[in-house]
């Protein structure tokens, strides 16, 4: 029996979408890594049947766009919906939402991000 395809331009949403009792985790997601794929697990197997909503957020010097961010992160089968949010409207969201459990990646990504340049660069210098 062949893999079952899933459209995960689906699984972006607006917050009025997401049910209530979900897990959201926040972050950049600007270069998608395996730190964050395994973070990600980890939060899917701490939730068991709760849905685990990821926001997308918004950074300076991105390298994609939030939107193909958002993609990306749809594509992964541990994250249930994907949120694009911004800054200003997102103590809106958090409110609303009220997340059973609220996880924060935003630093991680930065450093992961950072990690990776200077790997790059080092590369590139030799």
């Amino acid at each position: 029996m062949g893999a079952q395809s899933v459209d995960t331009r689906s699984k972006i949403v607006t917050a009025d979408c997401v049910p209530h009792a979900a897990t959201l985790v926040t972050g950049y997601f600007d270069v998608l890594r395996v730190e964050h794929v395994r973070a990600l697990q980890q939060v899917r197997d701490r939730t068991g049947d709760h849905p685990v909503v990821v926001a997308v957020l918004p950074r300076e010097g991105e390298l994609l766009s939030q939107h193909a961010r958002a993609e990306m992160v749809a594509a992964l089968r541990m994250v249930d919906y994907v949120l694009i949010a911004n800054r200003e409207g997102f103590d809106g969201i958090l409110e609303g939402l009220r997340p059973a459990e609220f996880v924060r990646l935003e630093e991680a990504g930065l450093r992961h991000m950072h990690c990776l340049i200077e790997h790059v660069q080092r590369g590139q210098i030799r």
